[in-house]
């Protein structure tokens, strides 16, 4: 008997495990609550800068194999961008100091003992002391492994740390800090080369996977959000989508990829995280200097990172809680006031067209007591799996995390 696939969910995670079903020619069927494909990881056309816009900026590097090899399999991997080399410009608000982090290829890390490679006013030794994140204790959190004060903290290992867990790096979890540096910085400039999604992360990674998906007779129907689910001892019986209920046979399978709580309150007794941590992104209209570098760090300042696309440039705050209730045309003012001296441009007062995105609830809050609460793919139903970057993926909350879910969700459903 024919069986069917049911993906919940269009987020990148349902997205990755909808591709390798349909790719390894399974029938699969997506539902999407909302009106589009992407979830967290979009593009829509903003009316205040009439521009097409990314939802959230988001840097990947070239470790990121699973994001890699999914926007190879849709075609669309020669749309991230970046130096063939790993190197990483940065600015200090509060000393005017301006310095390239450049990172060695391969895992013997001799850039550290050059001056003119490492950071700043940091020596060799300070960079030894970061093997303890290697393989911290799992419940550990980073300030109990290593300090998290000093020059290499508040100018590379602190904002690096908390672009990545989203969360206040001396409270968040040790061994995600660890499996970050693990995969990046301790194996080398190879893996650490910095990418951006040249066209938006809709046009990247969203739009081609929709047209892959269509031309491998995948059927993708939006504004179909589960109501609930049917459960029997063993497996899952039937999905409710309020005006619809689809009755599952005896091989048919099911992949839940929606947000932790969503999936908490259609699967009782599911333990989830449920602390998150907001991001705020702004964008602003206007084309930045020639020669800008694509990605840029900030130290000193509200600002933690400046992407620079031609016809915006853009920001990233990560674990913005306190910038939730700022208003945002004095957000706007602040923002752009750093944006304007870091990529020296003469106005730093008067902001070009401008628009602020605040995620309350981006991402999980990564602290040691909620990466207990990730479950893993499987599930106490023998034809119903779990993706999300929320799952325990062993990284944060991230692009890369989201697309090995749903790999991993694919697989053990295929089984």
């Amino acid at each position: 008997m024919a069986r069917t696939f049911h993906v919940v969910g269009a987020g990148l995670a349902g997205l990755s495990a909808a591709i390798r079903l349909g790719e390894a020619g399974e029938t699969v069927v997506v539902h999407e609550a909302a009106g589009q494909a992407g979830g967290r990881c979009r593009s829509y056309h903003d009316p205040a800068l009439d521009m097409e816009i990314d939802n959230g900026n988001h840097l990947l590097l070239s470790a990121n194999h699973a994001a890699r090899a999914y926007l190879r399999t849709i075609g669309a991997e020669d749309r991230l961008v970046g130096p063939p080399q790993a190197d990483f410009p940065f600015v200090d608000l509060k000393t005017g100091e301006r310095w390239t982090l450049k990172i060695n290829d391969g895992r013997l890390p001799w850039w550290i003992f050059d001056r003119t490679r490492r950071v700043p006013g940091t020596r060799p030794g300070d960079y030894l002391a970061l093997a303890r994140l290697m393989w911290p204790p799992r419940d550990a959190a980073v300030g109990d492994v290593i300090a998290c004060r000093g020059t290499l903290y508040e100018r590379l290992v602190g904002p690096l740390l908390l672009a990545a867990l989203n969360t206040a790096p001396p409270e968040g979890s040790a061994a995600l800090a660890g499996a970050v540096l693990r995969e990046t910085v301790a194996a080398g400039g190879a893996a650490c080369r910095p990418l951006v999604a040249r066209d938006g992360l809709g046009p990247t990674f969203i739009a081609p996977a929709l047209e892959f998906l269509k031309a491998r007779g995948v059927t993708v129907r939006f504004g179909r959000r589960l109501r609930a689910v049917t459960t029997e001892p063993e497996r899952i019986a039937a999905l409710d989508f309020g005006d619809e209920t689809i009755a599952l046979g005896a091989d048919d399978r099911t992949i839940l990829a929606v947000p932790p709580v969503v999936a908490a309150a259609l699967l009782p007794g599911l333990t989830a995280p449920s602390d998150f941590r907001a991001i705020v992104n702004a964008h602003f209209r206007i084309a930045p200097p020639p020669g800008t570098a694509p990605v840029i760090g900030v130290i000193g300042g509200t600002v933690e990172w400046v992407f620079a696309f031609p016809d915006r440039l853009s920001v990233t705050i990560s674990g913005a809680d306190r910038l939730l209730d700022t208003p945002r045309e004095t957000l706007a003012k602040i923002i752009w006031g750093e944006v304007a001296t870091v990529v020296q441009m003469g106005d730093t007062k008067t902001p070009p067209a401008w628009q602020i995105v605040r995620e309350r609830r981006a991402t999980f809050a990564a602290l040691p007591s909620e990466e207990r609460k990730r479950p893993g793919a499987a599930t106490g139903w023998r034809n119903l799996w779990l993706a999300g970057d929320w799952t325990a993926t062993g990284l944060p909350a991230t692009i890369e995390g989201a697309i090995r879910s749903g790999d991993r969700a694919a697989a053990l459903a295929r089984r």
